[in-house]
């Protein structure tokens, strides 16, 4: 009974209200609605509504929720209406179709986006990456499907103090914080934001909350008797010079306090501008700008203001409609103090957003920027190739951004986020000069892509038909439009490539009569590392693969599958055994090196600590029972006999002859990632040389999944092992070649 006279007295509460915009016959159409659930003793029905399973009952949930959208964000009956009817449409009590005759299509839409918002928390309570961008689509389908579902977030986030778990009031604190404070934002609805905002503390860090509250509520008096003294000089000035006006003190919500004290690092004490003076005039729409800068004359005429805080909103507005102008100033005692400026029909905007922008008639339509704002959401959502959680960052960040004014050479005026560069600013102008852009002019000097600019400047985009978008352009923007279309070019022309280098290999095989098995040749690019089949087309585009080199492996590949070959089953590094081939006697290399002045017949052995092969630098030591020992200049133990006087005098000069025909043995040391196959993709490429021989190897694995392993080859200069290093490194898992 008293949830049925809480609801009554609810409808009586909208009825007063709304008496301006909505009929008498939406009125009682309404009523019906009402009053036909009030005898409805079903009991049996179950609702799943976030509301609900805070305890609270969704009718008179969404009665609430109405009253917070008249009060505070303006007459729209559409918005009301939808509010008030789509809970029984939920139902089933009414239908979609019942709805457009009532009250026409245009509330039938609204109520349709609500039901797609209301069916994603029936999955999940929380907003979760993977419900975000259909979240994020349905609010981007219509601006007022944003206003109802804020509203709504605010009356939840103030009755659920003593519902619920703790877990499910931090978890919808959270999606505050971290959604709908910044949509908030967005739409101008700037006491929305901080309510939300001063909530979300309120359940996640209770202990910071009651802290700033209560030093707040303990400076109060102080900080009143200031906010008189520095206010009364003002009011008289402006009295003076004719202006009418009122003026209020306005403390900082105490989110952004909190959010000072953690940029600053310090403590509340430490915070000085704890408040903000806002002077508003009460000026005909042609005097709004010459009023507001007389009175900022005025103002700065009496304190001294600081030039680097001056916001001129006036004269360029933000795109959320938001028109003030600030200003800092040195008041009494030497503390800061924030003024802001502007006229009652700017006020009503700054405390109720674009709402209450669209009840004034005759000023700048910036409705229209937030349309195109979510436009561009819609299309970076329908066309991203990013991850989810890539999508929420980005949001984000285009939701809070401040914004900067730029102009192109003809005068046209673009808004961009603060931070954004030239690249984001072709994209901003059109995709096709985004995607040719190669840099820019800032002010008639030309600068990288990669500037930023600066509200005011006048930017022209260079562009080369030539140029297409690259990676790391990824790290020079910064707005969701250029991100995503960046993406999307380098998904297209990697898909190109692919499609070029698969008609490349089919073009071979059919020239050399091979037949093309798909099966196959999936083998044949496992089996050499490649874990993407993208990645391996993309290496012979590159020409990192030879695709005589494939044609080779795929008719192996083939041969085996038709049992052609002994099937080798590939093991992994750790198991991996290689027979041992007996040591070959070293090759007479009697013309290779000569010593000192050419001397004859004088024994000489290459060093086994680093093994020389034709063509390194080497010096020669004479010992006193081998010879002459002959080392690389770069060799530890040579450099560390070269430092001792005792072999000053042992030192010869030795070099290689023009040409040697000998082979030399040197080992590598590989390490990689403990796949199965990479040895044998590893041994392949060296018995395929044919001025290399394999004569040993030694692989162990390691307890972080990689392996350890030398090769020990014969090879016949350095520039054949240089080739076969590179070849090596080019294997998939392979981490490091060295000698």
């Amino acid at each position: 009974m008293l949830q049925t006279q809480e609801i009554q007295e609810a409808l009586s509460l909208i009825k007063s209200l709304t008496t301006d915009f909505i009929s008498n016959d939406d009125m009682l159409k309404i009523q019906q609605i009402v009053e036909q659930h009030l005898h409805d003793n079903d009991e049996k029905e179950k609702n799943d509504t976030l509301e609900a399973s805070f305890g609270l009952d969704p009718i008179l949930f969404n009665l609430q929720t109405a009253i917070i959208a008249v009060n505070e964000i303006g007459q729209s009956r559409p918005i009301i209406i939808s509010i008030l009817m789509h809970e029984y449409v939920n139902r089933g009590m009414v239908t979609l179709d019942e709805i457009k005759q009532y009250f026409g299509e245009d509330i039938m839409r609204i109520i349709s986006g609500l039901q797609r918002v209301k069916a994603l928390y029936a999955r999940n309570t929380s907003i979760e990456t993977e419900n975000f961008r259909d979240l994020l689509l349905s609010f981007a389908e219509d601006m007022r499907v944003i206003f109802i579902i804020i509203a709504d977030r605010v009356n939840l986030m103030r009755q659920i103090k003593d519902r619920g778990t703790e877990e499910d009031r931090i978890k919808v604190a959270r999606e505050a914080s971290f959604l709908y404070a910044p949509l908030a934002h967005k739409l101008g609805l700037y006491l929305l934001k901080s309510e939300l905002e001063d909530l979300s503390l309120k359940y996640t860090d209770r202990e910071t909350f009651y802290m700033i509250k209560d030093k707040l509520s303990a400076t109060k008096v102080a900080r009143d008797l200031y906010i008189k003294q520095f206010i009364s000089p003002i009011q008289d000035k402006l009295q003076a010079a004719g202006l009418k006006f009122h003026m209020k003190g306005r403390t900082k919500s105490i989110h952004s306090i909190w959010q000072k004290m953690q940029k600053q690092k310090c403590a509340f004490e430490n915070i000085y501008d704890l408040f903000a003076i806002r002077i508003i005039l009460d000026s005909v729409p042609e005097r709004e700008k010459q009023d507001c800068w007389q009175a900022y004359s005025i103002v700065t005429d009496m304190y001294m203001p600081n030039p680097k805080r001056l916001r001129d909103w006036l004269s360029v507005p933000k795109s959320n409609g938001y028109e003030s102008l600030h200003t800092t100033v040195m008041g009494p005692e030497g503390k800061w103090v924030e003024i802001q400026i502007r006229t009652e029909r700017m006020d009503d905007i700054a405390e109720h957003g674009l709402a209450a922008h669209w009840r004034y008639k005759g000023v700048k339509d910036s409705g229209a920027k937030l349309e195109d704002w979510l436009k561009d959401i819609r299309s970076a959502l329908e066309t991203s190739q990013s991850s989810d959680e890539q999508i929420v960052n980005q949001f984000k960040v285009d939701l809070y951004s401040d914004e900067v004014f730029v102009f192109t050479p003809k005068g046209d005026l673009f808004k961009l986020p603060k931070g954004a560069t030239i690249l984001d600013f072709a994209f901003a102008i059109h995709t096709n000069v985004g995607a040719h852009c190669v840099g820019g002019k800032i002010n008639g000097k030309n600068v990288p892509m990669r500037t930023k600019i600066q509200t005011g400047d006048q930017v022209e985009i260079l562009t080369s038909q030539n140029q297409l978008p690259k990676r790391d352009w990824m790290n020079y923007a910064i707005t969701s439009k250029a991100r995503t279309k960046i993406r999307q070019s380098i998904h297209e022309q990697e898909l190109r490539t692919v499609s070029y280098a698969k008609e490349t290999i089919e073009r071979k095989f059919h020239n050399k009569k091979i037949e093309y098995n798909e099966p196959v040749m999936m083998k044949t690019i496992k089996r050499l590392g490649f874990k993407y089949v993208n990645d391996f087309y993309k290496a012979i585009s590159e020409e990192r693969i030879d695709v005589n080199q494939i044609i080779d492996l795929y008719q192996e590949e083939q041969k085996r599958d038709n049992n052609e070959l002994p099937v080798t089953e590939a093991q992994s590094a750790s198991t991996y055994r290689f027979e041992q081939i007996n040591e070959a006697k070293q090759s007479d290399s009697k013309d290779v090196l000569l010593i000192g002045n050419n001397v004859k017949g004088v024994e000489y052995n290459l060093a086994r600590c680093c093994n020389p092969i034709y063509g390194d630098e080497i010096v020669g030591f004479v010992t006193i029972s081998r010879g002459i020992t002959i080392h690389r200049k770069d060799c530890p133990n040579c450099k560390h006999m070269m430092n001792l006087d005792t072999y000053n005098n042992r030192q010869i000069a030795v070099n290689w002859a023009e040409q040697a025909n000998g082979m030399f043995t040197t080992t590598l040391h590989i390490i990689g990632n403990d796949d199965v196959g990479i040895v044998n993709n590893i041994t392949s490429i060296i018995i395929k040389e044919k001025n290399i021989t394999l004569r040993g190897i030694d692989i162990r694995s390691s307890e972080d999944k990689l392996f350890i392993g030398t090769l020990t080859v014969m090879i016949d200069s350095n520039n054949s092992l240089n080739q076969l290093i590179k070849k090596i490194k080019m294997i998939k898992g392979v981490k490091s070649v060295s000698r």
